[in-house]
């Protein structure tokens, strides 16, 4: 079992920044890739962001590509979703997750084997 607790979420005003953290406990961190994934209101689970094993290789959804950035602190069994230049459209519960998928990069929730409980993000404008 991994256990993930999300952190670093609330309300901004559009143009604004948020660092989203989520801590891993249980199993060895490094052994999973991580991704964050946002849900709002009406509307399916829909992936944000993965970083592989070693935090090397990173993949964004085209929605946030160059704004948003995906790390991790293998030390820390952290991983990290940093939100520049938000909109009113990124308003949505964050989720961070772990993968087990070794045979190919995890971009789906049903890659995806254990979740955190969310955090809300809600961008004003």
């Amino acid at each position: 079992q991994v256990q993930l607790v999300e952190s670093g979420g609330g309300l901004v005003q559009a143009g604004g920044s948020l660092r989203l953290s989520c801590a891993a406990a249980g199993r060895t961190f490094s052994n999973y890739a991580m991704g964050w994934f946002r849900q709002a209101p009406g509307k399916e689970r829909e992936f944000v962001a993965t970083i592989s094993r070693s935090g090397k290789s990173t993949y964004y959804a085209d929605s946030v590509k160059g704004r948003f950035t995906i790390s991790r602190d293998n030390t820390k069994n952290t991983v990290y979703l940093q939100m520049n230049s938000l909109k009113p459209e990124d308003t949505a519960i964050y989720y961070c997750a772990a993968s087990a998928l070794t045979a190919r990069v995890a971009l789906s929730p049903r890659d995806f084997n254990y979740w955190g409980q969310g955090t809300q993000v809600t961008v004003s404008s």
